[in-house]
């Protein structure tokens, strides 16, 4: 099992991105090989600060370390492998335009100024494919908006070994924990915690100090009703049910479990619960994380060792696709 996973470098990290993702990031490492890269190359596809881009993959590599991603796995921001920028050209000889254009994200992203949108967002998911098939990836974690080009991927792959009479490329299986919750704004439970939301109360900062985690906590947007015993019965109360979804996160716990012990309580009670527990599991990553910021050069020198046992992985199916095309003999 060979999993292979990325993340865009846009700094900021929050509560969602660590329970939706980083969290069975760290699981994953017991589980099999595992490959986590920082998307910069991705990153470059839409409007760039080039110091802003350098300081945020110095800050990701950081926020995920600190998290718990170790040795076990190897840690590495995508541009310090040549091998996906050429694979990813490689493989725009194979992928289609009519795959891509039905590529919702794509839609989404350009708008109705497709004629202004970059030709690096229109092959954005060409490279994601190059991402994981570099790898021989038999797993990629995904959420539901990412299954499509996990989909475009195994397409470009079954295309290029059969043009090419090889058997190179596997098909990678999704892998869709079931313990990944999907994290709302603590402003409005039908909305994504995001980095994006205008409102920094909307979310909680994995930087954030823990009288910061707590008053965010309490000041959360929820109803006058108690807890009920079921969870279907939060079914119409986005935002309590938002808030048992987080504490059943942090706990380890099914939310089942966490209405069980709070059945008929008000928010008086269960935020301030919440707020202590979520500073304990948080607290010691924000510490972490600070101590990992003020030594960069060791953070970056990670990323480096990470990118050396990469590209050792990456280089002989790089070789085996250029002798595939003809570009080797």
């Amino acid at each position: 099992m060979r999993v292979v996973s990325g993340i865009q470098t846009t700094g900021n990290l929050h509560l969602g991105n660590y329970l939706g993702a980083i969290k069975q990031w760290v699981a994953m490492q017991d589980q099999g090989e595992c490959l986590f890269f920082l998307a910069d190359l991705h990153a470059l596809t839409g409007n760039v600060s080039p110091a802003e881009l350098a300081n945020s993959t110095v800050e990701m590599a950081a926020t995920l370390m600190a998290a718990g991603i170790d040795d076990r796995a190897i840690l590495f921001n995508q541009a310090r492998v040549p091998a996906h920028a050429e694979l990813c050209w490689i493989l725009q000889g194979t992928a289609r335009m009519g795959w891509l254009n039905r590529m919702t994200q794509w839609k989404d992203k350009a708008g109705k100024n497709r004629e202004g949108a970059s030709v690096g967002l229109f092959t954005y998911p060409v490279l994601q494919a190059a991402d994981v098939l570099v790898y021989q990836a038999t797993h990629v974690p995904v959420g539901e908006d990412q299954k499509q080009h996990l989909e475009l991927a195994r397409d470009i792959a079954t295309k290029f070994n059969t043009d090419f009479e090889t058997e190179l490329f596997p098909l990678p299986d999704p892998l869709i924990s079931k313990a990944a919750p999907r994290i709302m704004s603590l402003r409005d439970g039908q909305a994504k915690m995001s980095k994006s939301d205008p409102s920094d109360m909307s979310r909680i900062n994995l930087i954030d100090d823990d009288d910061t985690i707590a008053q965010k906590l309490r000041k959360a947007r929820t109803d006058p009703e108690p807890l009920p015993e079921k969870l279907d019965d939060l079914a119409e109360r986005p935002e309590a049910k938002n808030l048992v979804t987080i504490y059943a996160a942090l706990a380890d716990r099914d939310p089942q479990g966490v209405l069980s012990e709070f059945a008929g309580q008000g928010f008086g009670a269960f935020k301030p619960a919440l707020a202590d527990l979520a500073v304990s599991v948080l607290g010691p990553i924000r510490d972490r994380l600070t101590q990992l910021l003020d030594d960069r050069a060791a953070v970056q020198a990670n990323l480096a060792k990470g990118a050396g046992r990469a590209q050792a992985l990456a280089e002989p199916t790089l070789k085996a696709a250029q002798k595939a095309v003809g570009l080797q003999v």
